[in-house]
């Protein structure tokens, strides 16, 4: 989530407090003793000691320095309205055409150092449309950084910059070891980088949880995330999300402030599982596009047809109500050679239950090219099984992603039925 730049008017100071510290006083007072005393009809501060340091306070001090805010820019042109755009610009814009402005503002993650350079991860949706980035490292200095690869599936992006200045890297841990109620930290720059380095407290509310997002282009995104209660807020996308040894374990990405029905809702946040970060990193870095496998199908899911088509068409028992049913099959695909076809209902893959092309996407996209992929399915109401060669070139693959993102886009958003 990038923020407008300007979104912060004003800080309202709503109060203060001066700490004072008794001359020649070295004692330790308890908490649970009285914190004000009268002398000489004037109240003072005790001076209280509290060990303040925990394990909390270590991880953030372990990773803080490798947190940054990420600004982006455009030229002013490129913010005009399309009304200005077809009837000329207005008077108070003719004189700035090209020059930079702030168009958003995110966080991002210094994870390693190498060569002069250091690299940092943020969301896609952070830098997408940016003619320029700006770093603010923690130290408040800033410096501009260079979009090395992105990713619209991912919703990753890897920046670049000299790492003169860069103290310290981040360290990932293993997304597949966390658990539900475990304590975790979120770091970024909630409302801009104004409040840089702002570190939230939670716990892991869910893993895999299957999350469906738009890009900026139109592309439907289904992946599985992390999900927190600490607050997640806008410019927090492509900060860290850490466990209390200090490593990111994801990468914040996301929140739910309101269901389809209306209901808000809070401390629903949601990150990239870190073991999906590096994978994807690591191509990013090379300035490779991410290679996936595909299947090569147009599908739909299966309970939004009608009875009568899952009767008549499908040939399915009424026992079968979730799936996904292939629509078509691209020529020279693995679904094709792997003998798929046209109203097949696929019900699981690798022995799992599938229930939407969500689910299948996100176990797909999971595998590597040259991967093998079972598949459980219903051929005129008769269960069978076959097994898929996940072995497309990545040139076939970025094409006919494009091609099943849009399918996918335009059945989510009319409900396609393909017996139409």
């Amino acid at each position: 989530m990038s923020l407008a730049a300007g979104a912060l008017g004003g800080l309202l100071v709503v109060g203060g407090y001066t700490y004072i510290n008794g001359q020649n006083d070295t004692s330790s007072t308890p908490a649970t003793n009285n914190t004000t005393t009268v002398e000489k009809g004037k109240t003072t501060v005790s001076n209280v000691n509290v060990n303040v340091e925990s394990e909390v306070t270590k991880a953030v001090e372990k990773v803080e320095n490798a947190v940054v805010s990420v600004t982006t820019l455009q030229k002013s042109d490129a913010q005009l309205s399309e009304i200005e755009k077809i009837f000329g610009r207005s008077s108070n814009t003719e004189n700035t055409e090209g020059e930079l402005q702030e168009s958003g503002e995110g966080s991002g993650v210094i994870y390693r150092k190498d060569n002069g350079k250091a690299y940092i991860v943020t969301n896609n949706h952070v830098v997408t449309g940016a003619d320029a980035v700006s770093i603010m490292l923690n130290s408040g200095k800033k410096v501009d950084a260079k979009i090395v690869g992105t990713d619209a599936y991912s919703d990753l992006a890897v920046l670049e910059i000299s790492d003169k200045d860069v103290t310290t890297v981040a360290e990932f841990g293993n997304s597949n070891n966390v658990k539900v109620g475990e304590t975790v930290l979120a770091i970024g720059s909630p409302l801009g980088s104004t409040f840089a380095n702002s570190v939230s407290q939670g716990i892991i509310s869910a893993k895999d949880r299957m999350i469906t997002n738009q890009t900026s282009d139109g592309a439907i995104i289904n992946s599985k995330a992390i999900q927190t209660d600490a607050a997640i807020n806008p410019g927090n996308s492509g900060g860290a999300l850490i466990n209390t040894a200090g490593q990111v374990i994801g990468i914040n990405s996301s929140k739910i402030a309101q269901a389809a029905s209306g209901v808000s809702a809070e401390g629903m946040g949601f990150a990239i599982p870190s073991n999906e970060v590096v994978n994807i990193i690591n191509q990013l870095e090379q300035g490779k596009s991410v290679a996936r496998p595909m299947l090569g199908i147009k599908m739909v899911n299966l309970n939004l047809l009608s009875a009568e088509d899952k009767k008549n068409v499908l040939k399915l028992d009424d026992k079968i109500t979730n799936g996904v049913v292939v629509a078509s099959v691209e020529k020279d695909t693995p679904a094709e050679k792997a003998g798929l076809k046209q109203y097949d209902v696929i019900t699981q893959v690798d022995g799992k239950d599938i229930a939407s092309t969500a689910e299948l996407q996100s176990i797909l996209y999971a595998k590597k090219i040259g991967d093998k992929m079972e598949l459980t399915y219903y051929r005129s109401g008769k269960e069978t099984k076959t097994t898929v060669n996940l072995t497309e070139d990545s040139s076939k693959l970025q094409e006919q992603q494009k091609k099943e993102q849009e399918q996918q886009q335009t059945e989510q958003s009319t409900n396609t039925n393909p017996f139409n």
